[in-house]
């Protein structure tokens, strides 16, 4: 049986860093556009696509953010594959986000814009 990717795009790849301002400096001088501001993180322009580069001090580790329809349903057809959930679906600002782990223990975080994007205009820069 053939299914639609389950994967739409890439939202953004996750850098932690131990100062905000100094990482969000360093991407700037390679070029790299402030495009929304939180208290612990600072998502960035990656000019040749929508996707974001994501600086934060909350966790350690890069991870790649992959967007999908709905996470509920992609969890259970990741699981229904062969994969493990790391962190069951929980609410963020946009919608909803889990952390599943493929059979090489791969951890990926899936999400969906159930809520709509973010705002940009309402962020701080």
């Amino acid at each position: 049986m053939t299914h639609a990717p389950l994967f739409r795009k890439l939202d953004c790849l996750q850098l932690p860093v131990g100062d905000l301002d100094a990482g969000v400096a360093f991407y700037e001088r390679l070029g790299h556009e402030v495009i929304w501001r939180r208290p612990n993180q600072v998502g960035m322009r990656l000019p040749d696509t929508d996707a974001e580069l994501v600086l934060q001090t909350e966790r350690q580790g890069a991870r790649v953010d992959l967007l999908v329809e709905d996470v509920r349903a992609a969890v259970e057809r990741f699981v229904a594959a062969g994969g493990r959930v790391v962190v069951e679906p929980f609410p963020i600002e946009i919608g909803l986000c889990a952390v599943v782990a493929d059979p090489d223990g791969n951890e990926l975080e899936l999400l969906d814009m159930s809520k709509g994007p973010l705002d940009p205009s309402s962020e701080r820069l």
